[in-house]
């Protein structure tokens, strides 16, 4: 039966939507398609906002499943389940007509920093950490009661409070329902008395009836409507049985759920997201620990992620900028930058301009490019100068993970983003020391895998990783890991004259 048995994932990112299908009998690729073909917009309409319209996030769901039946000629009947990953810490508000009430308030979004600091500090720093594990920040809880301050209107309107994969999950069922891991990336969840965190929802004065009701990761989410299976083109009733993060799913498509293993993600945001048995914390909240999907009462498990929000959306609008008459592939810029020297020749940039950073404790210092010389530095010492801020601001807070207990010798990661770059490739191992892995994998082929969990073809975890291949393998090098140690702390000493 599996033979003809397919999977469908979706990963709604900010930038666009992505949606693979797999194989349930060899676990390989059917077929992958996305929308819209050039990155999303985001709206920002004052300094630290970004926001983005769920309808439009729909639009392009439907957009991308619809291509990519017609360029497979899968069956819509032979599709048996369906999973959702999507993008973290966003706010979506509807009504009891389910209707959204405002756009998304997305990931990046700073707004609420400042919201989240102050509560921190009426709670009690030490209350915070030892029970939610972080400081409520400028996570999804922290949004809403941004709104309850400055849109009464429209918190008097909300029916339920949904993070973007929740959204999506209601438009396929009409079931409107969350998981234990998203209540956590919210900083909804007390993970010491393993229920919803009431001082957090009492302190914001948060009604707690505008919670969803709360599933396992995996399982049944509902089954597909008849109106969203004929605007999806699927078949009335396929099942939704996984929705998880792009982070904890990200590690989940890498089979990175035991303690020790590390998965890493360089798209529009870097993140690099370590799996632990204890609920381990930074006390200045720089990294966070989340829910992990396969987290369960008799098996304890965790996520500590690491995140810098300007990671890819730096070397997308690099590519705008030098793209005047036509545009440059990214293979092209990566090319570029291969032309200068580690170090970038005393060039060095801070890709902080896409809003306020955990890793500073929610400070929003803004990019900066450093020691420009316009007789020395070309397009080359530019566009490394960026990739290589990124690799610096990453390995700045892997030293923060390694000082929790985090230590790993082996990194895990697909074969996508900017991990086609060798030269991000090659910073990365050789500054961190650690071993690289690379698969032929991304977050809507995991959601596709983990669909067939929740959906029970899959007996087990390992079972669901059948044509899951490692491509390449990457060591790093005594010489060049000095080198690269070199310019990071002339790259550090810079970073600190602003924080």
């Amino acid at each position: 039966m599996k033979n003809h048995t397919f999977l469908l994932g979706i990963d709604l990112g900010s930038s666009s939507i992505k949606v693979s299908a797999i194989n349930a009998a060899s676990g390989k690729l059917a077929g992958t398609t996305m929308s819209p073909e050039e990155e999303m917009d985001m709206a920002a309409f004052k300094p630290g906002w970004a926001e983005q319209d769920p309808d439009l996030w729909w639009h392009h769901v439907k957009k991308a499943i619809k291509k990519l039946l017609a360029r497979t000629n899968i069956s819509k009947d032979s599709i048996a389940a369906i999973g959702i990953s999507y993008q973290m810490h966003g706010l979506v508000l509807v009504d009891k007509n389910k209707r959204v009430l405002r756009p998304s308030i997305i990931w990046c979004d700073s707004r609420a920093a400042e919201i989240g600091e102050k509560a921190f500090n009426k709670i009690g720093p030490e209350k915070c950490l030892e029970e939610f594990l972080n400081s409520p920040g400028n996570f999804t809880a922290s949004k809403l009661r941004w709104v309850i301050e400055n849109e009464p209107e429209i918190y008097s309107q909300i029916h339920k409070v949904m993070l973007p994969g929740d959204f999506i999950g209601m438009k396929m069922t009409g079931r409107i329902c969350t998981t234990y891991s998203g209540l956590s990336e919210g900083i909804m969840w007390n993970f010491k008395k393993n229920a919803l965190a009431d001082e957090i929802l009492d302190t914001y004065e948060i009604d707690k009836e505008l919670i969803p009701e709360t599933l396992d990761s995996f399982g049944d989410h509902g089954t597909l409507t008849a109106e969203a299976a004929e605007q999806l083109g699927l078949k009335e009733e396929t099942k939704v049985t996984y929705r998880a993060g792009d982070q904890p799913n990200n590690a989940y498509s890498l089979n990175a759920l035991n303690p020790g293993e590390v998965a890493a993600t360089a798209g529009m945001s870097g993140v690099i997201y370590g799996i632990t048995d204890t609920p381990d914390y930074d006390e200045k909240s720089r990294v966070n620990t989340f829910v992990h999907v396969n987290h369960t009462a008799e098996e304890n498990r965790y996520g500590v992620l690491l995140c810098v929000n300007g990671t890819g959306i730096m070397n997308s609008w690099l590519r705008k900028q030098f793209s005047i008459e036509s545009r440059l592939s990214y293979g092209q810029m990566n090319a570029f930058a291969e032309k200068a020297p580690i170090g970038s020749d005393e060039l060095k940039i801070l890709p902080f301009g896409n809003g306020a950073e955990r890793i500073f404790e929610n400070r929003n210092i803004g990019a900066q490019v450093h020691g420009l010389n316009f007789n020395r530095h070309d397009i080359s010492h530019l566009l490394r100068a960026a990739q290589e801020g990124i690799v610096f601001s990453l390995y700045y807070g892997f030293k923060i993970m390694q000082e929790i207990g985090l230590s790993p010798d082996t990194v895990r990661a697909g074969k996508a983003n900017m991990f086609l770059s060798p030269l991000f490739r090659d910073a990365f191992v050789n500054l961190t020391g650690t071993r690289l892995e690379l698969f032929n994998t991304d977050g809507s082929q995991g959601a596709a895998r983990a669909a067939g969990v929740g959906a029970g073809i899959y007996s087990n975890h390992s079972e669901a990783f059948i044509g899951l291949d490692k491509l390449e393998i990457l060591e790093p090098e005594p010489e060049k890991r000095k080198l690269y140690l070199e310019a990071y702390q002339e790259w550090l000493h810079t970073l600190e004259s602003y924080l």
